[in-house]
Formats: C-alpha cells, sequence, structure tokens
C-alpha cells in the first residue's frame, strides 16, 4: 500500500474520456455510459473506459487512507479536518495520514514531531487496532462474497482473482467490483480503490494511480505505461537496488525491460531475468487464499533512551504478552525467538534463539529473549525493543507434556485460565507479579 519514500512518480494515464475506444462503466450505478462523458442514468462523470475492462480478472483492491477512514467515519466532526493517526509521544510516528494531511507532506513512517512541523493544525489520534480489524473484516466477508480467490495482504489490502465468476454473478469482474466499492462505501463507511489487470503486479500498481476512490484498468499496454517510469515504482527495488541499476546508467523501467536475461543474470544475479520481467508487467504469482505466514512479533520504541536491565527487561516482558496473545489469536506457536534492538544511533541488532520444541507460553517465550537480552546490556542505550516468533508451528503442537519438565502441563493450564480471564473481563483483568 504505501509507495517508496519520497517518490511521486509521473502520473499514469487513467480513466480515458470519453473519446477512447472500448466499453464503459458508470462507477456510481454500474450502467453503460455508451459515448458520453457523464452517466445518462445518475449523471456521474466517475466512469471508467478501456478497451480490455470487461476481459481482465486480477484486482487489487487498496482501502483509502484505512485508520484515518475509519477514525473520520466514527467521528464525523474530523470529516473536514487533517488527521493524522499514530504514536503520540516524543518519538511517535505516523501510522496514516488523512488525504487532506497528505496535502502538506505527511506520509506514514514519517516521524509525528516532523509531521505536525508540516500540518501544526491536525488531530492525531492513537491507533485502535480493535475497530481497524472490525472493518477489515467486514470487507475481507464481502470480497469472499465475489471469489474464493482472496489473498489478504495487509489489514487494508487484497489480492482477488475473479476468472469465470461472471456466470455466478451476472456480470464481468469489473461491474462487480465497481458493486462492491459502492457496497463497502455503504455499509462499512470507507472507501477503497481499485486495479484491475491481468496479473497482480499490474493490478497493485493500478490500485494505486488514482487514489482515494480510484478504479484504473491497464491491460496489454502494461509494458509501454511502465517504460517511463523510475525504477523505484517497481515493488521489490529498494534504494540499494535503485542505486545498482543506477551504476549500470538504468534509472527507467523501460531500460530495465529492454536488458536480455542473460546479461540480467550477470549485472543482477539470480533476481536479475525476475526483475527484467516485472519491467515489463509481467508476473506469473497466482492469487493465492491461503497466505503463509512467516513470523508474528511485537516491539516498541521508547520515548527517551535505556541502558539499564531493569527497564529493558519490563518493556521485554510487555511485548512478549503481546507476542503471545497475537500467536494465540492467529492459532500459532513459535519454534523459535528473535530479539530486536535498536541503539539510540539507530543500529539494529537482532539475536535468535530455536527451541527444542514450539512453545506459546509467554513466561517460556519471555526467559529465551531475556537470555538473548543479557548480553546486549553493556551499557548501550537502546531506543526499540521488540521480540518475534520465527520460524512458526501449529499451535497444536505446542507445550506438549515432556518427561524431562513434568510442571508443563500446569503451566499451560494456568496461562489458559488468564487467557480467559481477559477474553471476558478486558486486558487488565489479570496481571501476573512480573506486571507491577
Amino acid at each position: 500500500m504505501a509507495r517508496a519514500a519520497g517518490l511521486t512518480p509521473p502520473p499514469m494515464p487513467v480513466s480515458p474520456g470519453p473519446a477512447s475506444p472500448g466499453p464503459g462503466l458508470c462507477r456510481d450505478c454500474g450502467a453503460d455510459p455508451g459515448e458520453r462523458a457523464s452517466c445518462p442514468v445518475c449523471g456521474s462523470r466517475r466512469l471508467v473506459r478501456h478497451p480490455e475492462l470487461f476481459d481482465l480478472a486480477i484486482a487489487h483492491v487498496d482501502c483509502d487512507a484505512f485508520y484515518a477512514s475509519v477514525e473520520k467515519r466514527d467521528r464525523p466532526e474530523l470529516a473536514s479536518r487533517p488527521l493524522i493517526v499514530g504514536g503520540t509521544g516524543p518519538r511517535g510516528v505516523v501510522s496514516t495520514a488523512c488525504y487532506i494531511a497528505r496535502l502538506s507532506g505527511v506520509h506514514s513512517a514519517m516521524p509525528m514531531a516532523r509531521a505536525l512541523k508540516l500540518c501544526p493544525d491536525a488531530v492525531v489520534l492513537p491507533p485502535d487496532f480493535p475497530r481497524y480489524r472490525e472493518a477489515s473484516q467486514r470487507i475481507r466477508a464481502l470480497m469472499g462474497r465475489l471469489t474464493p480467490l482472496v489473498q489478504p495482504l495487509s489489514i487494508d489490502e487484497a489480492a482477488l482473482d475473479l476468472s469465470g465468476t461472471a456466470a455466478l454473478h451476472g456480470a464481468p469482474p469489473a461491474a462487480v467490483l465497481a458493486r462492491f466499492a459502492r457496497e463497502v462505501e455503504r455499509t462499512v463507511g470507507v472507501t477503497v480503490s481499485i486495479g484491475l489487470a491481468r496479473n497482480r503486479l499490474m493490478a497493485k500498481i493500478a490500485a494505486d494511480r488514482d487514489k482515494p476512490r480510484g478504479f484504473v484498468v491497464i491491460g496489454s499496454e502494461a509494458a509501454a505505461l511502465l517504460a517511463p517510469e523510475p525504477v523505484r515504482l517497481l515493488p521489490g527495488v529498494g534504494p540499494a537496488m535503485e542505486r545498482q541499476l543506477a551504476a549500470l546508467g538504468i534509472t527507467r523501467l523501460g531500460q530495465l525491460a529492454a536488458l536480455d536475461a542473460r546479461i540480467a543474470r550477470a549485472r543482477l544475479g539470480d533476481e536479475g531475468p525476475g526483475l527484467v520481467a516485472r519491467a515489463r508487467g509481467e508476473d506469473t504469482r497466482p492469487v493465492n487464499p491461503v497466505r503463509e505466514t512467516k513470523s508474528i512479533s511485537a516491539e516498541t520504541t521508547f520515548e527517551s533512551d535505556f541502558a539499564d536491565r531493569a527497564t529493558l527487561e519490563k518493556h521485554l516482558w510487555r511485548m512478549t504478552e503481546k507476542l503471545a496473545l497475537r500467536l494465540r489469536r492467529e492459532d500459532f506457536a513459535a519454534g523459535g525467538v528473535v530479539l530486536k534492538l535498536k541503539t539510540a544511533g539507530f543500529a539494529l541488532r537482532t539475536r535468535t534463539h530455536r527451541f527444542e520444541s514450539p512453545t506459546g507460553l509467554p513466561d517460556v517465550l519471555f526467559a529465551a529473549a531475556r537470555a538473548l537480552l543479557a548480553p546486549e546490556i553493556d551499557g548501550t542505550a537502546f531506543r526499540l525493543i521488540g521480540i518475534g516468533a520465527q520460524p512458526l508451528a501449529p499451535r497444536a503442537l505446542a507445550d506438549q507434556p515432556d518427561l524431562a519438565d513434568p510442571g508443563v502441563p500446569r503451566r499451560v493450564a494456568t496461562q489458559d485460565a488468564i487467557d480467559a480471564l481477559r477474553d471476558r473481563f478486558g486486558a487488565d483483568a489479570i496481571h501476573r507479579g512480573r506486571d507491577l
């Protein structure tokens, strides 16, 4: 969903005018506008036309400024105000900003202090993830009515394959998606942008092109449209790859697309040919509704730097409990832990430990992470601490009875009781002594 920081790619043609060839669709009522500049049924000018409009079936759906949209939905008085969602402390970071705030240059991952200098009249709210998850689940349910081939990519975006669904819905995918966007706006109260293309890559690029409330179609013209774009537009091309390509004199996707596969491999390594194919708009990845989760983590950035063991362990325990909760909710266990630390000078340290058997118990996770933390406490001040579970294992395999540790069943029963109380009465219903 996020664009590369600092990159404002040249605009790509979207929603051609009435003189353009190909069928058309009114996004507000679904009518055929013919050659008119506005819909003859409802008068809307939100029309989409493309020669392949009714032939394409791979879509990318991306909610518009999702967190901010949910907040404005629930707080109508903020509708016309610039709104930023993110950390409110001295080291807070922007999670998302509404489009009014973005006009001032505010974007996600920006330090909150800088965001407020750019947009001093913005309203700042902390994230409310339970409400965002609830809205996301409602949107996901609506997607499931369109096709079983829905691949969630994050809380606010997904890829869909609507191939072969025209008979089921009595309409081609483009019309079904336009109807879906209207239903999300009407029933959930947020807006979405849609990209429709031949493959996932181009659908993703299309969805980013006309936000908010966009509907962009890219068909066989994909390679020609990509050619003048900067290489950073391509997913997977970060700053390091951009510099590597620039050293070869390649700054535009058309230049990258022109490389022979053999030359691309010699100059860019094994990933070179695939990179060239994507620069041509090619992508063979299917929409996979079973998306593999590789890791689950929790981390926090401190309001001031800490170097002492007690404070670091206190925050580590809080993150461990969050991690254990997320593992339980997603039905996973940890096959190992990853400790993440960031120094006051922004140097990143990661340390790992692998368990002999998977666990979901926070005290076991914490003991391993604390052992990883101990050698790092050497006077270095840290600004961030986090813990992750990797690799993941099915929860059913976690914390099996062990003759070498007969206390496992008791600890599992204790944790199950704590979880049950918190599920019923809230997170503060019960605390371990370590919390205090």
